[in-house]
Parts: C-alpha cells; structure tokens; sequence
C-alpha cells in the first residue's frame, strides 16, 4: 500500500468547493479552486505542515472556473508545474469557461445566475499535458490521472494506489454539499452520458471511496445505486429530446 494521505482543501464554506492535498513521498494539489483564493490554498497547504514551495506538481480536474481559476497564481506562488488535459486548453488558455454553461437541474439554473462564475480568471499554460492515463510516480505519488470526459471534454480524475479517488465534478455531493454524503449532479454537465460512462468506468475499479470538488466524501456503492437511477432519468430525458449536450452525438 502506498499511504497516500487525501486531505481537502476548503475553498469556499466547509465543503462546497474543494482542493485536496495529496500526501505520498512528494506533495501533489489537485484543483486550484475559484480566482483569487491562491493565498488562502496556500497557507491552509502549510497549516498541514507541507511546504507549498514543495509541491510537486498541480492536478487541474478541468476547466470551470472553480477548479482552475487560481492555477496561474499557485504556480507562481510555489513554482509547482500545473497538469491539465488537451482537450480543455482552451478555457486555460483563455481564463474563461466554454460558454454556455449547460445546466443539470434547478441548482444551476440558479447558479449561472452567479456573475462569479462568469468572470475571467488568470490564464495559464499547463507544463504538463494530459492526454491519457498518466502515472504519477515521478512526481512523488502512487497513483495516475485518468481521463474521465464528460463533465467537460478534459475533465480527469486521481485515483491513487490505496484506492482514493478524487474526482473533481465526476460526481457531487446534493445541493453543493449541503447534504453530506447524498450523491448527485454537479450544477453543469457539458455531456451528461458521457460523463455517467465515465463514472461507471472509474467505479468499475473498485476506489473505496471518492473525493468530490463540492461536498464530502462518497461511498462508491451508494453512488453506484445514484447513478443506475440516474441513467434512467437521462433515457427519460434524451427519449423527449430534452438532454442538452455539448456533444454532437
């Protein structure tokens, strides 16, 4: 077993967006959370003891701006390289999200009301791009980036050797984490069946337990329980030609 420590990051409330330091032989970060909140990740990485200039690297789940709008600033602060996948260059390299935003359910109908979530963040070049399956062995950590597309085109997870995994917007918990423990949609999803094969997909691996970018920890067989009740809410929908998707399938 490799003893990778999983310990969140709390960006905004107690839970309702996430980093999370990974501790194993080298440090790594995985999300840069919402702009401007690069010097409150900072120091909460030092309140446990790690060195922020000793990161060996920052994971970039995919490109909301939640997840990546302090990556520019981070990678300033503690010359870490940042990783983040092809097919999301665009919102890094522009600071701004892939517009519209394409709603799950009333949450983020309400949300992308949010002007927060439309402003532009610093943009950056990720040092490391992702395009498939990556062990992380280099950099200190036992565990790989898996690419796990749907959420967003380059939306990636970090599933680690003892089985954690950390899956950005793969899954959330209810109401941004307002209900612990209760599996749901994050607000937006550009693909929500591919998203759902990707979750089946990493699920299919037996993580003993998901860490989400909005509410706590996840019990894979309660969200393997969600998630068949949510592939026939989304039949339901694509058969009534209702299932909005980024996607041209």
């Amino acid at each position: 077993m490799s003893g990778t420590k999983i310990i969140p990051i709390p960006v905004l409330g107690k839970h309702a967006v996430n980093a999370y330091l990974l501790l194993g032989r080298r440090p790594v970060l995985v999300d840069a959370g919402t702009p401007g909140s690069a010097r409150l990740i900072h120091d909460r990485i030092a309140a446990h003891g790690v060195d922020p200039a000793d990161l060996a690297l920052i994971v970039i789940t995919h490109g909301h701006i939640d997840h990546f709008g302090s990556a520019a600033e981070l990678h300033r602060l503690t010359g870490a390289p940042v990783a983040g996948h092809t097919a999301d260059l665009e919102p890094f390299r522009t600071g701004r999200p892939l517009m519209p935003y394409l709603p799950t359910g009333p949450m983020g109908r309400l949300m992308n009301r949010n002007r927060k979530l439309h402003v532009r963040a610093d943009p950056f070049e990720p040092g490391i791009l992702i395009s498939g399956e990556t062990d992380l062995s280099d950099f200190g950590l036992a565990g790989r980036i898996m690419p796990t597309p749907g959420h967003t085109a380059g939306s990636v997870s970090v599933l680690t050797d003892d089985g954690d995994l950390v899956a950005g917007d793969l899954v959330a918990n209810s109401f941004m984490g307002l209900i612990p423990g209760k599996p749901a949609n994050p607000p937006f999803h550009d693909d929500p069946l591919g998203n759902l094969t990707s979750l089946r997909a990493m699920l299919d691996l037996g993580p003993s337990r998901l860490h989400v970018g909005h509410g706590t920890p996840l019990a894979p067989e309660r969200v393997r329980r969600w998630a068949r009740l949510e592939e026939r809410r989304l039949a339901r929908l694509h058969s009534r030609g209702r299932l909005r998707s980024r996607t041209k399938s």
